[in-house]
């Protein structure tokens, strides 16, 4: 592979997983010229790669619509039009094919979707920057899956406590839910591929890792939980990228599918 290509990819990988007007809120609206020079690029780039994402998105909700039994979990969903589905995460959610960007297209017209995921996030971080932004969303349904990144590992030390992990979870559920009314469902942090992880360079060189024992007892702890809760972690498994962490297009699209039959009554 060339400098050129390297770069290109890299390019691409920044743009699918990062959407900097999301962390720059306090800036006001940035137009497209000023997004796309901050990935190296210009507009028109800009934009027909975005589109390019969406077209994908759309690709892969024919793809499961055409499923065996797609069709009834489908009409099944309980976002009706003229409510607002909302999305809380991290890079899995924030990733412009997720699982979240598929299902917008399976939804009826009418629903409107936001996805306020930010790359990285830390339940604590949720708390602090995507909670107040949902206040003022006024959302009808919140989709949260929130959780891997706490149990990130530097040099073995989890970047956030579980018992913290756990008030923040509970925090942001209950805060939400009084100041806005919505409905609530989770879902568990899909796991890692360890073997990809430890391999990945650029975790090495960090001291970043993850433990599927604290990524469990996440899920774990949500699964416990009054509200419906999707388990992604057996849907994801087998479908991550070169790191081990994030998902592939096709993971992203498995844990579509399990939010279709968890909801599925």
């Amino acid at each position: 592979m060339t400098t050129t290509d390297r770069n290109a990819d890299q390019a691409e990988r920044l743009l699918r997983f990062h959407q900097p007007e999301k962390l720059l809120r306090y800036l006001g609206p940035l137009d497209e010229p000023v997004l796309a020079a901050l990935f190296g690029t210009d507009a028109g780039d800009y934009r027909g790669r975005l589109e390019r994402f969406e077209d994908r998105n759309r690709e892969a909700a024919a793809a499961l619509s055409a499923e065996p039994g797609a069709a009834s979990r489908i009409a099944a969903l309980p976002f009706r039009p003229g409510e607002h589905v909302v999305a809380l995460g991290e890079s899995t959610t924030a990733d412009r094919l997720s699982w979240f960007g598929i299902l917008r297209h399976l939804l009826p017209e009418g629903v409107r979707c936001t996805n306020l995921a930010v790359s990285a996030s830390t339940t604590a971080q949720a708390l602090a920057q995507q909670l107040p932004v949902l206040g003022f969303q006024r959302p009808d349904w919140v989709l949260c899956m929130l959780g891997a990144n706490d149990v990130q590992r530097i040099d073995r030390t989890p970047l956030v406590d579980f018992a913290e992990t756990c008030r923040n979870l509970t925090a942001l559920h209950d805060l939400a839910v009084a100041r806005t009314g919505a409905r609530w469902v989770w879902l568990t942090p899909t796991g890692t591929d360890p073997d990809l992880v430890e391999r990945y360079e650029h975790f090495r060189r960090a001291g970043l890792s993850w433990s599927e024992a604290d990524l469990d007892a996440v899920a774990g702890f949500l699964l416990d939980r009054p509200e419906p809760v999707v388990d992604t972690r057996h849907a994801a498994r087998g479908h991550h990228e070169a790191d081990g962490l994030h998902l592939t297009p096709a993971g992203q699209r498995a844990v579509t599918a399990a939010l279709l039959e968890t909801l599925h009554p």
